[in-house]
């Protein structure tokens, strides 16, 4: 029988004995917390929609594909590449650099990739794409991305681990997969600005995983950021090499104009997370550009945006074939 069988709460309590006062206060208590812990986990729940890079790149590893991580500017940009993700049942990784969030700040970027990725079964990670510097990946990771990049690639190699070696030590605390970077990719991000192609040494490369305890490596290849002025010669053996001497896996930065070919063959030979940032600029900005000569007197932003959501998912998609990451989410 339960313990509170017969209790008349018609009457006051006050009038009721000690014993069944205390009873009552238990179970109401009892209650109050069980009610308590399921608002909490549901909140919780609600509140880290995003994922880490972590699994999504170990899976990668593992299957012998790569995940797409795409730089966003704007919201229409996010809900494009996370729509994108969604009709391919593919991971996705969403990255924002240095330049973005300060045009937007970190906690902005995070809110919206927040709000569309909790929206969609499928994993997604947000991204801070060539981190210049530790009290940013810091405050990238206090604002909720679930993913950094430390580029000390631009530093001595002894200065470039001690560097990143700092920012995994805090990462490591937050749960936060890091990023780095060795060698150096041409051409420019930001304002980081390569003079000159430098490819990754592939012992070097181990040494530095092996340092730093860094979660994934973006390694140089002859690859540039932004478009190719002329047709790009990549040293495709040079990932094979690192490949057999790295244990994380190895990221392609200024994958922007490679050639399906170029990307298919990287991502075979042991890349296993590209990255794409200026095709998506151009496929926004000339799908803008072709609505208002074909259409001049269109004034509603709405307009604008979803004529340059289409040409971003579009182009998304093109590039979650080329990475082999399409259906990957059951």
């Amino acid at each position: 029988m339960p313990i509170y069988a017969g209790t008349d709460f018609s009457v006051p309590v006050f009038q009721f004995s000690l014993q069944k006062r205390l009873t009552i206060f238990f179970l109401y208590s009892t209650i109050i917390s069980q009610n308590r812990n399921v608002s909490v986990k549901e909140k919780e729940e609600r509140d880290m929609p995003l994922v880490t890079s972590e699994k999504m790149l170990s899976d990668a590893q593992k299957g012998g594909y790569a995940v797409g991580a795409f730089n966003v500017e704007n919201m229409e940009m996010a809900k494009a590449v996370i729509a994108a993700a969604e009709e391919m049942r593919s991971p996705v990784m969403l990255q924002t650099t240095p330049s973005t969030v300060k045009y937007g700040s970190l906690e902005t970027f995070a809110a919206i990739v927040k709000a569309e990725a909790s929206k969609t079964d499928i994993p997604v990670c947000l991204h801070l794409d060539h981190g210049n510097s530790f009290e940013l990946a810091v405050q990238a990771m206090k604002a909720g991305y679930t993913s950094v990049m430390i580029d000390g690639s631009h530093e001595t190699f002894e200065e470039n681990v001690a560097l990143t070696k700092k920012v995994v030590e805090v990462a490591n605390a937050y749960g936060v997969p890091v990023e780095a970077e060795l060698g150096k990719v041409g051409g420019k991000e930001d304002d980081l600005e390569a003079e000159a192609d430098h490819n990754t040494d592939p012992e070097e490369a181990k040494e530095f995983v092996e340092r730093t305890g860094v979660s994934s490596l973006a390694i140089a290849i002859g690859t540039a950021h932004g478009f190719y002025a002329g047709t790009p010669v990549l040293d495709k053996e040079r990932v094979s090499d690192c490949k057999k001497v790295v244990s994380v896996p190895l990221v392609l930065h200024g994958a922007s104009g490679l050639s399906e070919e170029d990307v298919v063959e990287c991502v075979q030979r042991g890349m296993c997370k590209v990255n794409f940032a200026t095709e998506l600029r151009v496929a926004y900005t000339d799908a803008e550009k072709q609505l208002l000569k074909e259409n001049p007197e269109t004034f509603d932003p709405k307009k604008l945006g979803i004529a340059a959501m289409k040409a971003v998912k579009e182009q998304t998609i093109l590039r979650m074939k080329m990475c082999g990451c399409t259906g990957k989410v059951q």
